[in-house]
Formats: C-alpha cells, sequence, structure tokens
C-alpha cells in the first residue's frame, strides 16, 4: 500500500484555443506513484505542464481526464493535508513570524487552544532555524528567512505531502543551499512526503529521491523515472567525487538536451526493439546500471498483486 500511497492515474489538460476550434494538450496520459515518504523532483522544459501538475495535486486545478489519489481518496480540492510552499513566500504582510505560521495551524485545528496554537507554531519556527524571529514582520526580513517561514507555516499543517514549485530560485546561491541542506534534513527526520517542481539538475540530484523526466509540451508525457543512485546520506561537498553523481547528472542533461525535443523517435525506436514506451508503465532508470526496469504505478502493481 505503501508504493501507492499518492498516484497519478492517466491526466492530462487541455485548454481550448483561444481563436477556438479544438484545443491545445499540455500534458496527457501521465500515471506515477509517490511512494510514502519519498522526495520525488520533476524536471523539465518550460512549457511542458510541470506547475500544472503540481497545482492538480494541491486541488488548486482540474485535470481534464484521469484522477489524483492521494491516500485512498481521489482529489476534489484544496485541502489542509497537502500544504504548498511557492516560488514567492505568499506570506501575510500585517502579522509577524508567528503570526503567519499560527495562523495556518488555527486553520487545520480550529478547536486547539491559543497557548497549543503558539507552541506548535514555535516548535516548526525553531525547526527552520528563525527562534528568536517570531514577532518579526515581513518588511524586516530577508528572502531566505521569508521563504523559511513558508516552510515552517507549511510544515506545521503536517501535511501528507509537501508540494514545492522551485522554492528557492530566487535567492542567492549561499542562501538557496543553506535551505536546501535544512530541507533535505527536515524531510528525513520528519519522513515527510515531497513532490518539488525545479530546472535546477544539481538541486534534484541533492535532494531527490527520484527525478521524474517530462517531455517537452504541448502533449508532454512522463519519459521515464530515474532512480537516483547516491547513498541516502549525501555531503553536498563531495557529492561530485561520488561514482554514480556523473552517470546520474549526464543521463539527466542529455535527455533535458536531446532526448525531451526528439522523444518520438525514441518511442518508436523502443516500439521496433520490442521494448515499446507504455505511458501506464514509465521505465525505472538507474544511470550506471544496465536493464531499466519498470517503475511501480498503480497498473503494475494491480498486475503483479
Amino acid at each position: 500500500m505503501a508504493e501507492r500511497y499518492i498516484s497519478l492515474e492517466g491526466i492530462g489538460r487541455r485548454y481550448p484555443n483561444p481563436a477556438g476550434g479544438g484545443h491545445t494538450t499540455i500534458f496527457e496520459d501521465l500515471w506515477l506513484t509517490l511512494p510514502k515518504g519519498t522526495f520525488t523532483c520533476i524536471i523539465g522544459h518550460s512549457g511542458c505542464g510541470k506547475t500544472t501538475v503540481l497545482n492538480i495535486l494541491a486541488g488548486l486545478d482540474q485535470s481534464s481526464e484521469g484522477v489524483v489519489v492521494v491516500d485512498g481518496t481521489a482529489i476534489e480540492g484544496p485541502s489542509l493535508d497537502r500544504a504548498v510552499i511557492f516560488q514567492s513566500h505568499a506570506l501575510l504582510p500585517w502579522k509577524t513570524v508567528i503570526g503567519n505560521v499560527a495562523y495556518a495551524v488555527r486553520s487545520k485545528w480550529p478547536s486547539w487552544s491559543r497557548a497549543a496554537v503558539l507552541e506548535h507554531a514555535r516548535r516548526f519556527i525553531a525547526l527552520v532555524g528563525l527562534a528568536g524571529a517570531e514577532d518579526k514582520k515581513p518588511a524586516h526580513l530577508s528572502g531566505g528567512m521569508k521563504q523559511r517561514v513558508g516552510i515552517a507555516r507549511a510544515l506545521s499543517l503536517q501535511p501528507k505531502i509537501l508540494l514545492m514549485d522551485e522554492p528557492f530560485s530566487a535567492l542567492d546561491a549561499l542562501t538557496r543551499g543553506t535551505l536546501q541542506d535544512e530541507v533535505r534534513k527536515i524531510c528525513q527526520e520528519t519522513g515527510q512526503t515531497v513532490l518539488m517542481i525545479t530546472h535546477d539538475v544539481d538541486e534534484a540530484i541533492y535532494l531527490a529521491d527520484r527525478i521524474v523526466l517530462m517531455t517537452n509540451g504541448p502533449g508532454a508525457v512522463i519519459a521515464e523515472v530515474v532512480e537516483n543512485t547516491l547513498p541516502v546520506t549525501r555531503d553536498r561537498l563531495d557529492v561530485h567525487r561520488h561514482p554514480a553523481y556523473y552517470p546520474l547528472r549526464n543521463h539527466i542533461i542529455d535527455f533535458l538536451v536531446t532526448r525531451s525535443k526528439a522523444f518520438e523517435a525514441e518511442r518508436r525506436a523502443l516500439e521496433l526493439a520490442g521494448t515499446p514506451w507504455q505511458a501506464r508503465q514509465p521505465r525505472l532508470v538507474r544511470p550506471g546500471f544496465s536493464d531499466p526496469t519498470l517503475a511501480i504505478t498503480p497498473a503494475t502493481a494491480a498486475m503483479s498483486a
């Protein structure tokens, strides 16, 4: 059951053409499973629908077809069981750090006393390294501190899934690296299930357990799921020295530069070779290892049951 904790089952998103007549398919027939407690990154070029996938999971958008299931229940709208961290911090400017976090906590647990809400909020503020800054307003915080508040607010909800849309892209390199370290540490300690959108290959390699590669839009599909073959315990300063690093990085770069643009030709070649690509059974690839296998999806899980 853990393998089917969160699943995208045949989802697609289409928009009517502004000039009339037909529609544009952003992506179609996406099948993907997020096992509980794993960190998954989606990478693809702009226009492939990565953020739309995240918004559908958050309940902020609806798929044109298919369904998304979280812990056995189909998504029908937003829920505090799914927390989102956006590119911008999206804080309430008139509230303090603790006010922003407490507002979210009170929304999820309205029956809690004020003391319980504040205690819970302080715990997560401390978790992101902002103890002592509880009474500051966003105008008095740096960009990195604001994003920490957004992370604390999301984690304070103790969601079933944490959704992140390029949360570090607007930060300077030093702050970005520090927050990546903290998010990775927090997610490992809490066992949080995470789906993150990113354009940064090295960020995905450092943070993720699995990296989902999407082809170019319109009409994007999931080409394959890449298993991160680096050790779970990773040191930022030494990760590039691991023998698995460059096969992993080169595989992803090759996809983004070449294969994502010509996936139809690759699909036809696989068909001729007798190993056809199937949307319901995306290949699980381990760069540096031979013989890609099938990623576990609801379809493959059902067939093996």
